[in-house]
């Protein structure tokens, strides 16, 4: 009797102690392009609703905070089930825990900063290409401790497939903690009756991670720190993956397309070579590849064209046993030309390549408008300009593109007005707006330097944000999460890179800007704009309301599915 009475004495204490901890456990959900921050307190709203394309990736993320320490957190996804029985299965969603990083020094220029931990590596709860699970690593998913007075998070991702039926589907994510503790999140995604294109439409450049892996390990092998990873062929896959999964543009391996001499003097690239692109085109659907600079075949294109135009013939000949027509082929020309002496440079060799009449377009990273007339410009020159976001002037833009040329953009460091920012310690909608922005002036593709994994001023992507720390020179030079958007996959449990929320918020941008494409293609351009016109006045006005993207988002799917 005894033993009984001390058993249900027990249980009734647990009970207790279980309901404390769930009455102290605040949950909720967000599904805005935002931060929230370790310090941030609860907010309201459990329920989750969504709405996608078909072959459209939507996120959300489930928040939680306790007054008291709450042990073994982990989420479980459940299956969405829509029309006619149809189901988005639990298993095809990507989890991920948000890490945090400790930002105490503010990029420069951030006059809103404020120091404290901010979410941005994701730590995936399974491989992101065998799905294991992962555990036994540096940092982990779950189960997760949370501390008591602390804000955390999952990120979940959730695709709606290609063929799926229109309609709306519902299902149950369960959060569960020790001592069975349970949380029921309601999620409701609706899926719209058109797709999105498997290739984006919107070009990307951002540069090669796998190669910035390559020189991090090949760094931290020579001091002694850490072994390079033995098979590069599969960390190379699964950076190309990850891109692609994102609507990022991959970067074939360096061995994998390149002209060779003939004895004839002219150059051929490989038929095997040919198809093995063909195939990483077609597996990563790639939109844009940039070939090597023309110097590597020649020295001077004036004394040389002839041998430059058989170089270049030997891509025009590529591309069109590619069969790929979505694929521009261009070169990257010269970065920054803020000289004199770079403009004479852009002038020859722009001039040389754009006579050959080549299926390779001349890139250069500059704005549309002259810097210095004693310099004279680089008009005739230039197929794609890359103006910065500040840099960048509506008039003299549109006149390039009457003329048939095309502009992209870019961001580096913090320059000239307030723009979209890419920092850590900016708002996660930075990342989102520029692709808004660039659809409004009809830019057709971002470039970013650092392959997304500028690591070298930090010993540890996973703790250090500083990725750019010029304080050497001056105090106020930090900027946070400069030329990295990824981590190292080491730390989570697999060779390869790991994903961060901003390249969450640059992926929902590129799919933004594949309704407005659609719609632009259906001839429903200034409709369009009536939703994207208020949010983005310029590069240094726009909209700073994540969920005002979102209701302009809808007007867009409506306009699509009007348009049918």
């Amino acid at each position: 009797m005894k033993v009984l009475l001390r058993m249900m004495l027990t249980s009734t204490l647990v009970l207790a102690a279980v309901a404390e901890v769930a009455a102290d456990w605040h949950v909720w959900t967000v599904a805005q392009t935002r931060r929230v921050l370790r310090e941030d307190p609860a907010a309201e709203g459990l329920a989750v609703r969504l709405g996608a394309a078909k072959n459209e990736w939507e996120s959300f993320q489930v928040l939680m905070r306790g007054d008291a320490p709450i042990k073994g957190i982990t989420l479980q996804p459940g299956d969405l089930t829509g029309p006619d029985g149809a189901v988005i299965p639990a298993s095809d969603a990507r989890l991920y825990r948000q890490h945090q990083l400790e930002i105490t020094v503010p990029t420069h220029r951030n006059e809103q900063f404020k120091p404290g931990w901010y979410p941005d590596p994701l730590i995936p709860f399974r491989h992101p290409i065998s799905g294991e699970p992962l555990c036994g690593a540096r940092f982990t998913a779950v189960p997760f401790d949370l501390p008591a007075a602390q804000t955390h998070g999952f990120w979940v991702d959730v695709k709606a497939p290609a063929d799926a039926k229109a309609g709306v589907y519902r299902g149950q994510y369960r959060l569960t903690a020790d001592g069975g503790t349970t949380v029921e999140i309601p999620v409701e995604l609706s899926v719209w009756d058109f797709a999105l294109p498997d290739t984006p439409s919107l070009r990307t450049a951002l540069g090669s991670p796998a190669d910035r892996l390559r020189g991090y390990y090949a760094r931290r092998a020579k001091e002694g720190k850490e072994k390079e990873p033995e098979d590069w062929d599969a960390v190379e896959s699964q950076v190309a993956e990850l891109l692609s999964r994102h609507d990022i543009n991959a970067t074939p391996p360096r061995d994998m397309i390149a002209p060779e001499a003939q004895p004839d003097g002219t150059y051929r690239i490989p038929a095997e070579q040919i198809d093995a692109f063909r195939e990483f085109v077609d597996r990563y659907h790639i939109n844009a590849f940039v070939v090597p600079h023309p110097r590597t075949a020649v020295k001077d294109p004036v004394a040389e064209q002839e041998k430059l135009r058989r170089w270049l013939g030997a891509w025009d000949r590529a591309a069109k046993e590619l069969d790929r027509p979505q694929v521009l082929f261009y070169t990257y020309l010269r970065d920054e030309p803020n000289d004199e002496e770079a403009y004479r440079y852009v002038q020859k060799w722009g001039r040389a390549v754009r006579e050959a009449n080549s299926v390779v377009k001349v890139m250069v990273v500059e704005q549309t408008w002259t810097q210095d007339e004693a310099w004279g410009d680089l008009y005739g020159a230039v197929d794609i300009w890359c103006p910065l976001f500040s840099l960048f002037k509506a008039d003299s833009a549109a006149k390039r593109q009457a003329l048939g040329e095309t502009v992209w953009t870019y961001t580096a460091l913090c320059q000239r007005d307030p723009t979209p920012w890419w920092h850590t310690d900016f708002p996660l909608l930075n990342y989102r707006v520029p692709a808004w922005l660039a659809w409004r002036y009809r830019m057709r593709g971002i470039l970013y330097w650092g392959g997304m994994a500028y690591w070298n001023d930090v010993e540890d992507p996973w703790t250090e944000p500083g990725t750019l720390d010029r304080r050497d020179r001056n105090p106020k030079l930090m900027y946070n999460g400069e030329g990295s958007m990824l981590y190292p996959g080491r730390a989570v449990g697999y060779e390869g890179v790991a994903p961060g929320l901003r390249v969450k918020a640059l992926r929902d941008a590129i799919e933004d800007y594949a309704y407005l494409s659609i719609l632009e293609e259906k001839g429903l351009a200034e409709k369009a704009e009536k939703a994207v016109l208020p949010l983005t006045k310029s590069w240094f006005d726009w909209e700073t309301d994540p969920a005002a993207y979102d209701r302009a988002r809808v007007e867009l799917a409506k306009l699509i599915l009007a348009g049918k």
